[in-house]
Parts: C-alpha cells; sequence; structure tokens
C-alpha cells in the first residue's frame, strides 16, 4: 500500500467502529479516524454504515460488516487509477 493515510469514517459510542479500529491498528498501518457526525455530508454519505475504511488514494472504501482477510484484501490491493 502507498503512503496515503486511511480514514476510518466512525460515530462516538459504536463498537464495531472500535473492532474496525483495532483491526487497523494490528496491522500497524497509518490511518485516522473521522466522526461523521462532525460533518452533514458525511451523515448523509455513511448514516448507518459505518464504519468505513477509506483508501484517499483512489477513493476506495471498505464498509461494515468485514473480515480480516477482506481487510487484508482491500488494503493489499493497488489503488485502482480509475476511480478518483
Amino acid at each position: 500500500m502507498g503512503q496515503c493515510e486511511l480514514v476510518l469514517y466512525t460515530r462516538p459510542d459504536c463498537h464495531l467502529c472500535e473492532v474496525a479500529a483495532g483491526m487497523l491498528e494490528a496491522r500497524g498501518l497509518g490511518w485516522r479516524a473521522q466522526n461523521i457526525e462532525t460533518d452533514l455530508n458525511l451523515i448523509r454519505r455513511y448514516g448507518d454504515r459505518v464504519p468505513v475504511v477509506y483508501r484517499p488514494e483512489d477513493g476506495a472504501e471498505l464498509a461494515w460488516p468485514f473480515t480480516e482477510a477482506a481487510l487484508r484484501s482491500f488494503l493489499d490491493s493497488p489503488p485502482d487509477p480509475r476511480r478518483d
């Protein structure tokens, strides 16, 4: 994976968000949490779909539910240059 920091879209008191954060931490990746409730556009976009891992390099997203294997596959896949 490139050097672009991942974004984990979350909301407060979200147990699944904590699980997803733990999965990212276990892989030792650069990432930051983004609380969707601080931005109306993010609330509209994600609603109850959090947690979502977002890859800024190509705009790819991995939405919950996902397994360790699915996360690994997402992270190991090359960014799609056709995505914006």
